[in-house]
């Protein structure tokens, strides 16, 4: 069987639901570890895991000014505190977890749309 690709289709930030353009290409990190191997001087090696938070970046959102859309997240952003952020895909999987607006918040006024980052403590899950 083979993978299938596609569009993000929505984004749902703290309980407000975002489209996300069709040409949208999200990356996502499921959080965890990341894994490097340091050699040791006798030949062995050692495991080196460092704790990640789970990333979502280059999501394009429309952002509608007469719905506050900018200030919303701005608002989120702003916040010292995380909360549900789920993103769903075209090949209907969906994954959820904990976190905030993160990176640098625009938009852009031609396409009513901003490219959006999102981060969290812990992992996402598919849902």
């Amino acid at each position: 069987m083979s993978a299938t690709g596609g569009s993000v289709e929505n984004v749902n930030v703290w309980g407000r639901d975002f489209a996300a353009s069709a040409d949208s290409d999200a990356n996502m990190k499921l959080g965890g570890f990341e894994v490097a191997t340091e050699a040791n001087g006798n030949g062995t090696a050692r495991k080196i895991k460092t704790r990640v938070p789970w990333t979502i970046t280059g999501v394009s959102l429309e952002l509608d000014n007469l719905n506050g859309d900018l200030e919303y997240l701005q608002a989120i952003a702003d916040n010292n505190s995380n909360g549900p952020i789920t993103i769903s895909y075209a090949d209907g999987e969906t994954y959820q977890g904990v976190g905030s607006v993160s990176g640098e918040l625009q938009r852009a006024s031609m396409n009513a749309t901003g490219g959006l980052e999102f981060s969290g403590p812990g992992k996402l899950t598919k849902q």
